[in-house]
């Protein structure tokens, strides 16, 4: 045990797995925390410090003491960013990290055992894949990639490098949605047969900009990456992005991984989809194009009422999947003004339909109805402030144990969900229904719906055929 080093003890699940017996073999929390390399600090690269980046921070400083994690290094494209987070991590973990704005600095230091990937999600794939291949861990936000193909890739890599590879889906470290999905899987309403996935978010327009120069601050050249060289606008910058398919997947990719992932847990479905149908537009906005923007909102942007938007994603989109058993999945994204679903009012949430009732889960809560009674017959406690930090939490105690089974959200899991998000948006894209071969990851017979599986990268931000 002497001889063994930090790094090889993360890598490898042999000691993970005795871990587990510790407690059969009466040691103490005490004398566990002596035994060599079970108590050695965790040192992650932080790339992305912008809204999630800044949630991650503090998740990861939250749990510094209780899982000895350090965040060693800081990344971001935007410079101007690098202060608040640097003073973030100092007031709240004492120490000060590094700072990059060329995620390749972060993973070419050997200090570093796990990356946390926060960034736009036309740079997850290539990210993630980097890291693997560099032999950190990686904890990636949702959607875990841009594209099915990408996803596909990210899955490879984490199975051909031997690295931890968590998406951040939060929902499924929640003590109240693991139980709701326990309940569904124990036949509490009957046999699943149709989950329905909410995304109701009432977003005003976003606005219009001219193209302009990049911030001094900015290196623009690696915010594109992978996506295609264009001039810099504000209006498909920071936040703004998700509503670009160059860089973004609308609101069914923003939100929507999060009620697709737990639709298709709840329903047990390890698999793709065989069939896939959405519409939407982008409606409720005018031409007007509006000079004086309303409050900021959550990313810290200017909006502008019901003013002319730039925006390529609709704001307003169905969509529905059927699997090979002939179940259903929904998905709907409202991002206008709505009423709500369930008993509660359900805005973003997951409502299920079995054989012997229903059961709507919303955040950290579920109720269960019992055919067409109206009173809950079984329903979560109170919630116990479990989530918060937890998701993280799972990531670290996963990279200590060596065992993949030990995270809430692999990137297979994450890969599999984010797929529906994707297979709408083509569905969306080429104003059809669509059939899909889960086995290869294509579609049936349609070459037009095949072109949007992957993208053509701008070099040298490629991800690799072989990875």
């Amino acid at each position: 045990m002497n001889t063994t080093t930090r790094r090889e003890f993360i890598q490898h699940s042999s000691i993970g797995s005795a871990g587990l017996a510790i407690g059969a073999m009466g040691f103490s929390a005490k004398s566990y925390a002596a035994i060599a390399g079970a108590n050695e600090r965790i040192t992650i690269g932080q790339i992305g410090v912008r809204n999630q980046g800044t949630v991650h921070l503090n998740s990861w400083c939250a749990i510094k003491d209780s899982h000895n994690v350090q965040v060693r290094a800081l990344c971001d494209v935007d410079e101007a960013l690098w202060p608040a987070a640097l003073k973030l991590v100092e007031q709240k973990s004492g120490a000060k990290p590094s700072t990059h704005w060329d995620l390749r600095a972060v993973l070419d230091d050997k200090s570093i055992d796990a990356v946390a990937i926060a960034v736009p999600n036309h740079w997850h794939a290539l990210a993630a894949v980097w890291a693997a291949q560099a032999g950190k861990h990686v904890y990636v936000e949702k959607p875990a990639s841009h594209n099915i193909w990408e996803g596909r890739k990210m899955t490879e890599a984490w199975r051909k490098y031997g690295k931890r590879m968590q998406v951040g889906l939060n929902n499924r470290s929640s003590k109240n949605v693991r139980e709701a999905m326990a309940f569904l899987h124990g036949g509490g309403i009957g046999e699943i047969y149709l989950a329905r996935a909410l995304c109701f978010k009432a977003r005003d327009s976003y606005g219009i900009s001219k193209d302009g120069t990049p911030p001094a601050t900015l290196h623009y050249d690696q915010w594109l990456g992978p996506a295609p060289q264009r001039p810099y606008n504000e209006k498909r910058g920071h936040y703004n992005w998700h509503w670009y398919w160059d860089t973004g997947n609308g609101d069914t990719g923003n939100t929507g991984p999060h009620q697709l992932d737990i639709a298709r847990w709840g329903m047990k479905k390890d698999e793709h989809p065989v069939a896939v149908m959405s519409m939407g537009g982008l409606f409720g906005l005018t031409q007007d194009e509006g000079k004086t923007p309303g409050k900021r909102v959550y990313g810290d942007v200017d909006t502008y009422g019901h003013d002319r938007t730039a925006q390529e994603t609709p704001n307003t989109q169905t969509a529905s999947y059927r699997y090979a058993d002939g179940k259903i999945i929904e998905m709907e994204t409202r991002g206008r003004y709505t009423n709500h679903e369930g008993s509660a009012g359900q805005e973003v949430g997951n409502l299920y339909y079995g054989t012997e009732g229903w059961l709507e889960l919303g955040g950290n809560t579920w109720k269960a109805f019992r055919r067409r009674e109206r009173k809950p017959f079984a329903e979560s406690k109170p919630a116990d402030g479990s989530f918060g930090s937890s998701h993280w939490a799972n990531f670290i105690d996963a990279l200590r144990s060596g065992k993949d089974a030990d995270m809430h959200a692999s990137i297979h899991d994450g890969h599999l969900s984010t797929s529906l998000c994707h297979l709408a948006n083509i569905s969306y894209r080429t104003g059809r229904s669509l059939t899909f071969d889960g086995a290869k990851e294509k579609f049936v017979n349609d070459k037009e719906a095949d072109a949007h599986l992957t993208r053509v990268y701008r070099k040298p931000f490629v991800v690799p055929e072989k990875v």
